[in-house]
């Protein structure tokens, strides 16, 4: 038979509890679901049986790092149809509210329903399931939906799970032990950068600039990548022989165009191993030397303050809440009287309860192990408990919607040089990541923030103009 298609797209529908918003094509050949869309093509039931021993986002993820799922079509209009209908997604009725049976999504097609309200309800509508569909069964049990619960029965009916396929490679060990210390920050780090130079290159181009770029109308990514670099020199007022640390110097970007531009000598430190070796290549070639030093450093460890100047660009979201105050205390320690600081950070919205949010599973498994999101204003508030005065925030976010566009575009062209070089599960992981994380700025579900902060001087002074914005013109 030949109705794999047709029996997903009535699962779908029955726990989305809206129509299929996409077409679905199985290992069989079947297709099912509006025509003219983006088309999810599941090749193998190991990809059910991921999402039945581990629901939700993570089983999806797992199943696309594995080439199990692909997308034929625009993958960023698949994105937000499926995750538009998520976001959107009403709460679950009550437990003494009884489920219409004629509400629109509810499980159609292949007879399911049919058999269901013949035989009494869903529960009844199919076989008892064998022992080793125990972990099916711990699935459906919290669901308060008789036709949910069918729906996930019927699942494993089509995926046969059994066993549980691994997790793929490309998936971060588990780790242990409290989160954040200097060893764990190491591994992570590693995880997430050194997979290789030339991968890197591929993707983001050759300005190496692994950041949310700042964009003027009709500009390349290089022009805006170089334009955003030169902005945070300028927030920073940096001058000739002053001395700037830049803390998650990535592959020397910052580094190298504050010498180069603004004659300042600069410490990055960093601790991936491979972007260090790249960034010291890179200042060798150019010929700072003289002007420039990278290291393999964790901030909590430099010692050789003040600086007048730091950067911060993408390294705080590595952090961790519960050791926020200690990196905005560090970095305070760091500066002069009338320094600058200039903390370049993605961040979220709050949440009704903070204590609520959950760290995305996809990312933290696949991308960025143990990093963590905070509001903005959580962010200002920690650098306001350091010391710092809070002098200048702007926004970037569509900017960064416009960075990763471009990064995906990228890594499509170079798609067979980025597999050769890392993996085709590592490949899938940053097309999905960087997708998604598009149309998270675009929709306002993330953001990102420069945030410019001095460290008082004496009596209070700052050392800043009377207007401030003199870099915008």
């Amino acid at each position: 038979m030949t109705d794999a298609a047709p029996r997903l797209a009535a699962v779908a529908e029955t726990l989305l509890k809206a129509p299929l918003p996409v077409r679905i094509r199985a290992w069989d050949g079947s297709e099912a679901g509006p025509p003219g869309t983006p088309t999810l093509v599941v090749h193998d039931r190991r990809a059910l049986r991921r999402v039945l021993w581990k629901p939700g986002e993570m089983g999806l993820a797992r199943a696309w790092v594995a080439g199990e799922l692909t997308v034929e079509g625009d993958l960023f209009d698949l994105l937000d149809r499926v995750a538009g209908l998520l976001w959107e997604r009403r709460p679950e009725p009550p437990p003494e509210e009884e489920p219409a049976r004629a509400a629109p999504g509810r499980v159609r097609a292949v007879g399911l329903r049919a058999a269901a309200v013949r035989s009494g309800g869903p529960r009844a509508a199919l076989p008892a399931l064998p022992e080793r569909f125990a972990r099916v069964a711990a699935v459906a049990a919290p669901l308060r939906d008789p036709y949910a619960r069918a729906a996930v029965r019927e699942l494993a009916l089509l995926a046969r799970p059994w066993p549980a396929p691994p997790p793929p490679p490309e998936e971060a060990a588990r780790r242990g032990g409290p989160s954040h210390t200097r060893s764990r920050d190491k591994q992570a780090i590693g995880h997430h950068y050194d997979v290789g130079n030339e991968f890197y290159e591929r993707v983001l181009g050759p300005s190496m600039v692994y950041s949310c770029a700042y964009w003027s109308p009709g500009g390349t990514l290089e022009e805006a990548q170089h334009d955003k670099l030169d902005l945070v020199c300028r927030k920073l007022a940096l001058r000739p022989g002053g001395r700037l640390l830049d803390v998650g110097c990535g592959w020397g970007s910052m580094a190298l165009h504050a010498a180069r531009e603004y004659g300042v000598r600069v410490t990055g430190v960093t601790l991936s191993r491979e972007q260090a070796a790249y960034a010291r290549k890179r200042v060798a070639d150019e010929g700072l030397a003289d002007l420039v030093e990278i290291r393999i450093q964790d901030y909590r460890d430099v010692r050789d303050g003040p600086y007048d100047a730091i950067s911060s660009i993408g390294m705080a979201e590595h952090v961790g809440a519960e050791r926020y105050r200690v990196y905005a205390r560090t970095l305070y320690d760091l500066l002069r009287p009338g320094g600058r600081l200039l903390n370049h950070q993605i961040g979220r919205p709050p949440e009704a309860v903070e204590s609520a949010h959950r760290i995305d599973e996809f990312i933290d498994a696949y991308v960025f192990p143990d990093g963590e999101l905070s509001p903005l204003g959580t962010t200002v508030g920690e650098l306001e408990r350091a010391g710092f005065e809070v002098r200048d925030v702007e926004a970037l976010r569509e900017h960064y919607a416009l960075t990763l566009r471009a990064w995906v575009t990228r890594l499509e062209e170079h798609w067979t040089q980025a597999v050769r070089l890392t993996s085709p599960g590592r490949a899938r992981v940053w097309l999905l990541y960087m997708a998604a994380s598009a149309l998270g700025f675009e929709h306002g579900r993330l953001g990102v923030n420069q945030v410019l902060a001095v460290k008082p001087g004496p009596g209070g002074a700052a050392g800043l103009p009377l207007r401030l914005r003199t870099w915008g013109a």
